[in-house]
């Protein structure tokens, strides 16, 4: 891709500066003036960086969370592009400052290069640039920049609800997701445009004991702790939740077969006849695939007695639940509270996520991307793919029924571990493709 190559640092100092301005969103500070501030110094720049789109395009702001509409030449179904503008925090000890956009040895490093500025920038890079070759799009085309992703806030369904109340239907959303990688799973040696077409639903419980508490130097059997540990430790051992083989993450197998070799190769080839011998076997060999067959729950914050010497009347964890489409929100929280019953601990669900459906990946609206796809990235293989993670997409489906999610960086496994975590970069070489990825698929 030898053309790309001279505005690889044009493109990096550009996405540098949206580095450059923090944009740690948080739950509590959400509606505060301060918070929303911070967004406006970016949408700022942004202003700066994409002057066309800005003079062009019909602008809405939502407290921050903003709508763009690049009105076409017909009234043909619109479609919608999604990328958010928060990000996460960056404790720890970074190789450059997170919030200081260094380029270095062709990757920018910073919070939010891949989650997802970076994604945002080549979206309204790709439409900045058609809009200067005087290109008008066939049909309206939208784009939803939320500032609440990250926070689990209500940015991106506000803007949902307004568009369901206007009748606005989207021909599909594209929002992240998947991007491109090298062996996906253990043995597919190909490199893999993995594309979304649903995300596990995420919701937050709390599990609670409670005793009369007491002094320490005399505990009783089944202290609080002791029922929670227990508890948690039955959730980790035992097959609460049903496992099965989604279409989706058939599909996905019989594709990453394609480039194995040995008896997996066989097994995952035939997906459908060998069912119950990968369900009973992939769980047990790799978290991942556990994850896309079953809901799984993480157990993520604890509190107990404010004092070593002192027995606590009440002591909690936090479960971070991913439930399945298969057995859903209700029946998923129902097996996890039966459980929890059996060591005295009560289920308290925080949050209740927001089950979203699977959007078909046999129509012709899936075949673009992957057209898309071979045209800018020829030696890359595509397929479906089932999201893990939580994404603005689920309140979208409200509006299309088919939400796709990915943004077409290629990643090595340690990038993707840099997502929410220590020294997240994007390679330069990434950002020149990724726009063309998106104007194709605007044209």
């Amino acid at each position: 891709m030898s053309e790309f190559h001279a505005r690889d640092m044009e493109y990096a100092q550009r996405l540098a500066r949206m580095i450059r301005v923090e944009t740690i969103s948080t739950y509590a500070g959400a509606k505060s003036e301060e918070e929303i501030e911070k967004f406006r110094r970016l949408q700022s720049v942004m202003r700066e960086l994409f002057p066309h789109v800005y003079e062009t395009m019909e602008i809405e702001d939502f407290d921050g969370s903003l709508l763009f509409r690049w009105k076409g030449k017909s009234a043909g179904q619109p479609i919608l592009f999604m990328n958010h503008q928060d990000v996460v925090a960056a404790d720890g000890e970074w190789i450059h400052p997170p919030f200081a956009g260094v380029i270095e040895n062709g990757k920018l490093y910073g919070r939010g290069t891949l989650d997802t500025k970076g994604g945002l920038f080549c979206m309204l890079s790709a439409a900045e640039e058609l809009i200067a070759e005087g290109f008008v799009p066939e049909r309206d085309i939208y784009f939803e920049s939320a500032r609440t992703e990250e926070c689990n806030g209500d940015g991106a369904q506000i803007i949902a609800k307004e568009l369901l109340r206007r009748g606005i239907r989207f021909a599909f959303s594209l929002d992240e997701g998947g991007m491109i990688v090298r062996e996906p799973m253990a043995g597919a040696k190909g490199t893999y445009a993995l594309i979304g077409v649903g995300e596990k639903g995420a919701a937050k419980l709390r599990f609670i004991a409670k005793s009369n508490g007491g002094h320490a130097s005399r505990p009783p059997k089944n202290t609080p702790l002791v029922r929670l540990g227990k508890f948690m430790a039955a959730v980790d051992r035992k097959k609460i939740f049903r496992i099965e083989l989604a279409p989706v993450v058939k599909e996905m197998f019989s594709r990453l077969a394609k480039t194995m070799r040995g008896p997996l190769k066989f097994l995952l080839g035939h997906p459908t006849f060998f069912s119950p011998l990968l369900k009973a076997l992939l769980p047990a060999v790799s978290p991942a695939a556990k994850a896309m067959l079953s809901t799984t729950v993480a157990f993520t914050m604890a509190q107990g007695s404010e004092a070593n010497n002192v027995l606590p009347q009440q002591a909690w964890v936090v479960g971070d639940m991913r439930f399945s489409h298969h057995q859903g929100r209700e029946a998923s929280f129902e097996a996890i509270r039966k459980l929890a019953a059996k060591y005295q601990v009560e289920t308290e669900v925080l949050e209740p996520g927001y089950p979203s459906p699977l959007a078909d990946f046999k129509n012709e609206r899936f075949r673009k991307i992957e057209e898309a796809v071979k045209t800018i990235f020829p030696n890359v293989e595509t397929t479906p793919y089932l999201a893990m993670a939580a994404s603005d997409n689920r309140f979208m489906s409200v509006v299309s029924d088919l939400c796709y999610g990915f943004v077409p960086f290629r990643v090595t496994n340690e990038q993707l571990g840099g997502v929410h975590g220590l020294n997240e970069c994007v390679d330069i070489s990434c950002l020149a493709p990724a726009i063309a990825f998106y104007k194709e698929m605007m044209k």
